[in-house]
């Protein structure tokens, strides 16, 4: 049974899924939804991250089993919206933990509201410029037709996601929330956030330099849909970062739970 108990809440006239840790605590943590995940992508790292934080876990408008909105499907649009959540939570100045697609987002948020944020942490998500994505994302990101993503079912897209991850088996309950995230066209319809990437990125690379929200950027040494060349390239340019590699692949934050919540938790402690 996961710890992670879920509710809804409507954010600016959206279905807003989430997960809320019981204990109070003078730091509070925001935590995003990667995707093709949900939520429960905390499951394994919940318990340690809850001793270090008040947390609030998230899935992002059109991701998870959050409602969908068109115009939000794009890295500078959720960055408006993670501001947008943290208001509505009354988060005065948390951490803030967006993996995967959080990345690109959480660090237009970082930039445009400079504030906001007591830390970021980041990483396996697409970031440079030229992209340099691998795998079944760079195939995302660059297919011509996506009649083939709408005809695939929850299970195909879970699978896909999960077939990579090594040395960690998914809870049923975190399997069947990852399955229940992605029915009917869901996920094709989730697409353009990351076809975004290429207009989108380079948008964000002219920012990074101006970020002053500290930065930590984890990713996995062994990553090769997100290679690790996306991490180096946020550590060169962001002027108050931390790159943390931890010996696994994509899932870092499944496949290397404990790794993962000690270097948060240290970075937590530190800023």
């Amino acid at each position: 049974m996961s710890e992670i108990k879920t509710r809804f809440r409507r954010i600016d006239g959206l279905s807003i899924r989430y997960a809320e840790s019981d204990t109070p605590h003078d730091r509070e943590a925001l935590l995003l939804s990667p995707w093709p995940e949900s939520l429960y992508a905390y499951d394994a790292t919940w318990s340690r991250l809850a001793d270090h934080a008040h947390l609030v876990a998230v899935d992002l408008p059109g991701f998870g089993q959050s409602e969908l909105r068109e115009d939000l499907l794009s890295p500078q649009a959720m960055g408006e919206f993670i501001v947008r959540i943290a208001d509505a939570f009354g988060l005065a100045k948390p951490h803030v933990v967006g993996p995967d697609i959080g990345t690109s987002a959480v660090l237009f948020a970082a930039a445009r509201h400079p504030d906001r944020f007591r830390s970021a942490v980041v990483g396996s998500g697409g970031a440079a410029v030229p992209l340099q994505l691998g795998g079944v994302l760079d195939e995302w990101v660059h297919a011509e037709d996506l009649a083939p993503y709408r005809a695939m079912g929850p299970k195909d897209v879970v699978t896909v996601a999960i077939d990579t991850i090594e040395g960690y088996e998914l809870p049923e309950v975190v399997r069947e929330d990852y399955l229940a995230s992605y029915t009917g066209e869901r996920f094709a319809d989730q697409m353009p956030y990351v076809r975004a990437y290429p207009t989108e990125l380079p948008v964000l690379g002219d920012l990074l330099s101006g970020i002053q929200t500290p930065v930590q950027i984890i990713a996995g040494r062994k990553d090769t849909v997100v290679p690790v060349a996306n991490a180096e390239y946020l550590h060169e340019r962001l002027p108050n970062s931390r790159l943390d590699l931890i010996d696994v692949g994509h899932f870092v934050w499944e496949e290397g739970a404990e790794d993962y919540a000690t270097a948060i938790t240290g970075w937590w402690q530190a800023n």
